[in-house]
């Protein structure tokens, strides 16, 4: 009789039907995880050597060659195991591993491999996985946010002295400089990373839940393991488990490591929109680099700004996938539940566009050029751009009430709008004794206008504050 392959099956009689088995494999997506799965089973196998299940030779046999597949992993990618053949027929990434060591040990300890799950559940081994792949994959997001935010500062810096056009509910409200502007997508991106490095803070990984009720292997055995792991790898919130049933069938960090996404996904969407407004002919601000466009395959005068376009329209699939976890999830009873395989492709899909999307962006940002003309000729005629600072002028310096004073202005600008250069000093008297032409060129222009703020100050944002605050959080893993 041919040897069962799969991880269960004795109390079957009859096989697995071949349209259900391939419907139900989970091996062509969940190989992802075959680093996280070696390291779930050096710290078991570990365990089980503590216990005496497995003895020393046998412990160093099946480490060796756990240890060949994560050198594999890093030498040539874990996508390098797709063409093996152990993975046709594997259910999934544990079988695929369980294979894998098989192949590795055969022929003289071909058997050993047998003993590789002893006392442990697959329920056990993907939670660890996943959750120590989002360990991974936030490290790597932060890094990635971080040499964003380097790029902003090269473009701040690069038009330190400049100053640009505010706008609210998409209408021209008042100047700003800049750096404020760009400042202000720099705050976004920061929060962000500082939101991974609370979610990377509270992430337990857990191990020794069995299927749902813990191990026979005692305390004393995993924790020994743990700490042996730890001196490899370290990660400092690897945690023997203390709830098994909330363990194997939580996947809120799941959740929130999508929530996260998304919100860097809205960021990155607003930022995508800004530049594509700002860049069109009909307000012609900002020049792209042509290497991030593309052009009509009719029109030839067209540069589209086509990566800007699909960040935005990624961010509905982003916001999907964490809209099908939470979906997943809302209705399932403890504790573990097959409907839970399908955490995956959300999971993945969402990280791979992100770290694309971040990795262009950081080069795109560089790449912006400000059209100084157009907005300098804006800034110096549309003297509505500093309605607002002439009416606190009145307030703080002529102690006209504000509601006044707003109504004054107001009907300013209805009277420059009509009469334009043509407004006469007995125009102005007319609206308040204090308004002449001469009080009109002193306040209504972009030094006063910027001059007059005092509880905010236009400065080159500090990546260094930010780098300071990963280190001190110890979100970097070591390898």
């Amino acid at each position: 009789m041919a040897k069962n392959k799969n991880m269960w099956g004795g109390r079957f009689t009859k096989p697995v039907d071949k349209g259900f088995f391939e419907f139900q494999k989970s091996i062509k997506y969940d190989y992802k995880l075959l680093e996280y799965d070696v390291y779930h089973s050096v710290i078991h196998i570990t365990a089980l050597n503590k216990a005496g299940i497995l003895d020393d030779n046998e412990c160093k046999k099946l480490k060796m060659a756990l240890k060949s597949v994560l050198d594999q992993i890093e030498e040539k990618g874990v996508e390098s195991f797709l063409t093996s053949s152990e993975i046709e027929g594997a259910e999934d990434v544990h079988t695929y591993l369980q294979r894998i060591i098989e192949k590795k040990l055969a022929p003289k300890d071909k058997e050993l491999v047998d003993k590789l799950h002893s006392l442990r559940s697959r329920n056990d081994q993907i939670v660890f996985n996943e959750k120590f792949y989002c360990l991974d994959k936030s490290v790597a997001i932060s890094s990635q946010l971080i040499t964003l935010l380097e790029s902003i500062i090269v473009l701040e810096e690069k038009y330190a002295k400049e100053n640009f056009i505010g706008y609210t509910h998409t209408q021209r409200a008042q100047a700003v400089p800049f750096v404020s502007y760009l400042s202000a997508f720099f705050y976004m991106f920061n929060r962000d990373t500082e939101r991974l490095q609370s979610y990377v803070h509270n992430l337990n990984i857990y191990i020794g839940a069995g299927a749902l009720t813990g191990s026979s292997l005692t305390k004393e055995n995993y924790n020994e393991a743990i700490k042996e792991f730890q001196i490899v790898k370290q990660p400092s919130n690897l945690k023997l488990v203390e709830n098994a049933m909330d363990n194997v069938s939580d996947r809120d960090f799941i959740i929130e490591f999508l929530s996260a996404i998304s919100i860097i996904q809205m960021h990155l969407s607003r930022l995508a929109e800004d530049i594509i407004l700002y860049s069109t002919k009909e307000f012609n601000f900002i020049k792209l680099p042509e290497e991030f466009c593309t052009g009509s395959s009719l029109m030839p005068h067209k540069k589209n700004p086509d990566f800007l376009e699909l960040v935005r329209g990624y961010t509905g699939m982003i916001y999907g996938n964490l809209m099908a976890i939470l979906t997943t999830m809302k209705g399932l009873p403890l504790t573990y539940n097959r409907d839970m395989q399908l955490d995956k492709q959300p999971l993945f899909s969402s990280i791979e566009i992100v770290e694309k999307e971040l990795t262009i962006m950081a080069q795109f940002i560089k790449g912006i050029e400000l059209n100084n003309k157009v907005i300098k000729a804006i800034l110096k005629k549309e003297k509505a751009l500093y309605a607002t600072e002439l009416a606190e002028w009145l307030v703080v310096e002529k102690k006209v009430p504000f509601k006044k004073a707003h109504d004054i202005v107001g009907r300013l600008i209805i009277l420059m709008e009509k009469k334009g250069e043509n407004i006469t000093n007995a125009d102005l008297k007319g609206l308040h004794c204090s308004l002449t032409k001469k009080i009109i060129k002193e306040k209504m222009n972009v030094m006063h206008a910027l001059m007059s703020k005092k509880t905010v100050t236009a400065e080159i944002s500090n990546i260094e504050n930010v780098k300071a605050k990963v280190i001190t959080d110890n979100i970097v893993t070591s390898n």
